[in-house]
């Protein structure tokens, strides 16, 4: 069994490879050429995976690895992924995000549709929210340019699925976070500050809107959904989250309260960080995920904040 994931370097390609190895799988992993290569949360793999050179926004570079490859599973998980850069580079976001889907969908159609293929699609999807909780049929109301490349990426999927009979299917994942997220989100910026405040390295953290709720998970969780969809019978869309909402300022009560800090002494507002255009809310109806996939998250949120902020003391101690 190969498989080929795009994105392997990020948070849910790490996660991912390391459950498809585990599954006995051949993996193969997806790159873009970078003058700057960073490959942390993979390299505890490098001996164990294959890294193949290819560009989402270069056609012929997705069919040559794909034919080289000759994956049983395609995971696409490669996009322009940080919301605040979707309104200042939307063109760049539209072309890696969502015309970056059609390539790998053109690809595997092409040089073999037999292939099974996952897109990640995004509970941001949903934005300005029409029903709550959201299920897989809840109508999309996008509110930024990552929303609406996202929404593309969903849409052509099932048009794919429905016009060339390939098994491609979307995970529609809500926010999931881990020790490996960026430090540029919102959660891993608050379990690095709270790491920093305690060691006494910073003294202040800048936010935005502490009202938004999100559904958040743990991504190594997640994964365990991507992997169950490829192995249905038939290709089908699911809503992938926890059920719970909470919001970012409950997210800092319980990072600065594990460490015994008081969050109001160390946060300030500042506006710059506020969305042009806000999601307010998100929360997920698993559902369909519980009954078909026989899925559901193992981590707790209060788990999840306490795990961060454990491995970013870990870290900050370390250096």
């Amino acid at each position: 069994m190969k498989a080929l994931i795009t994105g392997i370097t990020g948070q849910d390609g790490s996660y991912l490879a390391e459950l498809l190895l585990s599954k006995g799988y051949e993996v193969f992993g997806m790159v873009r050429r970078s003058s700057t290569e960073s490959y942390d949360r993979i390299n505890h793999l490098m001996d164990k995976i294959s890294l193949k050179q290819a560009d989402l926004l270069d056609q012929l570079s997705i069919i040559e690895v794909i034919q080289e490859v000759k994956p049983v599973e395609v995971y696409n998980l490669a996009a322009q992924s940080f919301v605040p850069t979707s309104w200042n580079q939307p063109v760049l976001t539209g072309e890696f995000t969502a015309l970056g889907v059609t390539r790998m969908l053109e690809a595997i159609r092409l040089v073999d549709p037999k292939i099974k293929y996952y897109q990640a699609s995004s509970s941001e999807m949903f934005g300005k929210v029409l029903e709550s909780p959201q299920k897989e049929t809840t109508p999309f109301y996008p509110r930024s340019p990552y929303g609406v490349a996202k929404a593309y990426g969903h849409f052509i999927t099932v048009n794919y699925r429905e016009s060339y009979n390939l098994f491609a299917c979307s995970g529609i994942l809500f926010n999931h976070e881990s020790p490996r997220r960026g430090k540029e989100f919102v959660t891993r910026k608050i379990s690095d500050s709270v790491a920093r405040i305690k060691l006494g390295k910073l003294d202040k953290l800048m936010l935005g809107n502490l009202e938004a709720r999100r559904d958040w998970g743990f991504a190594g969780d997640y994964v365990e959904a991507m992997y169950l969809m490829l192995q249905q019978p038939k290709a089908s869309d699911f809503v992938i989250g926890t059920g719970e909402s909470h919001s970012v300022r409950e997210f800092l009560e319980i990072a600065f309260g594990y460490v015994g800090l008081d969050y109001k002494k160390y946060v300030s507002i500042d506006k710059r960080l506020l969305r042009p255009a806000e999601v307010e809310s998100l929360v997920a109806d698993n559902t369909k995920a519980r009954k078909t996939l026989g899925w559901k998250p193992k981590v707790s949120f209060d788990a999840l904040v306490k795990m961060m902020v454990d491995s970013d003391l870990k870290l900050q101690q370390k250096a």
